[in-house]
């Protein structure tokens, strides 16, 4: 009964900080990711007299929040940073793709692994040992503990550039017709995605926000083929980057911008009716699997089952009889 209780302990408290850390984890990524950038803060607040008080309340408070984590980041993930260039930039594009594009996001991103994996080594270690004692399973099990805690915040920015990602893929027809719309109605291409963004908010957060982004950066006067370029990265999806690669083909040649965009949008939908029948086709050998495993054993029993059994019945005296 002891041994039962110990096991029990020994699954179900790893398990609940593992849980515990994955939604603080989600909670706090969740919140860096839905906030607005400091420019676009600042042009709203702008905007909208009224919401100055409170929007400059808000900075102070989130200033002083991220003062803290920038303070504390740097020298927590200090023995963690990209010694190259290359692993700077791959670092920065994985985070851009879950939406965080801060300049501290790197650094905070570090610390959060290195703070997990000393919560998870000193909680997880602490809690084994105190249950089963010092010895090499409550070391191993800590290790175990460190270990996922310090792999559990590149696990939720692979989870939030994921869903995001389907959120472009999945909103990228209707932006681009409505692009097409306004294009041919003649708007510049930077107020066709001004009026995305603006139309798009409520329905398709994501790819709003990106819009937007990229529009902010065509009127603070960056080059047009590095916005696009830009915008085609920092999403993830390959979708988005032949869209920004066509535009620029269009910018520079001087082509017609709505063709361009009619024809990757012919183009997208034609992907994603492949996409769907590629589906459809694998549909019949996926099938396979449940119907060996839980149809076919049904369907055996219940026809061969009776003549199973009237052999038995018939079967049975007969060897009987013979022995």
């Amino acid at each position: 009964m002891i041994l039962a209780e110990l096991l029990s302990y020994e699954v179900l408290v790893p398990l609940l900080i593992f849980v515990a850390f994955a939604i603080l984890a989600w909670c706090s990524m969740e919140w860096m990711a839905a906030r607005k950038p400091r420019a676009v803060e600042r042009l709203e607040s702008i905007r909208t007299p009224r919401r100055r008080a409170e929007a400059s309340s808000a900075l102070k408070k989130t200033d002083t929040m991220t003062k803290v984590l920038q303070a504390a980041s740097p020298a927590l993930a200090k023995s963690l940073e990209p010694k190259s260039e290359i692993e700077i930039s791959k670092l920065r594009v994985r985070l851009a793709n879950a939406g965080f594009r801060g300049e501290s996001a790197g650094s905070v991103f570090l610390g959060l692994k290195f703070v997990g994996l000393l919560a998870g080594l000193v909680f997880g270690g602490g809690l084994l040992v105190s249950l089963t004692g010092i010895n090499n399973r409550a070391m191993m099990g800590s290790v175990a503990i460190g270990g996922i805690c310090f792999y559990l915040p590149s696990l939720v920015v692979w989870f939030i550039s994921k869903s995001r990602q389907e959120a472009i893929f999945l909103g990228l027809p209707d932006a681009l017709d409505l692009m097409v719309v306004c294009v041919e109605a003649g708007l510049a291409l930077d107020q066709a995605m001004r009026k995305v963004a603006e139309e798009m908010k409520e329905t398709y957060r994501v790819i709003a926000e990106e819009f937007g982004l990229a529009n902010f950066q065509l009127q603070m006067g960056r080059p047009k083929a590095d916005v696009l370029h830009e915008l085609g990265i920092r999403s993830g999806v390959a979708d988005l980057r032949g869209l920004a690669a066509v535009l620029i083909q269009a910018d520079k040649f001087g082509t017609s911008v709505a063709q361009a965009l009619r024809v990757q949008s012919d183009s997208m939908r034609i992907r994603r009716r492949q996409i769907a029948e590629e589906k459809a086709a694998k549909t019949a050998v996926k099938l396979i699997f449940p119907l060996v495993l839980f149809i076919f054993p049904g369907i055996f029993v219940v026809m061969v089952g009776p003549a199973a059994i009237t052999m038995i019945h018939e079967l049975m005296p007969l060897l009987h009889g013979t022995g």
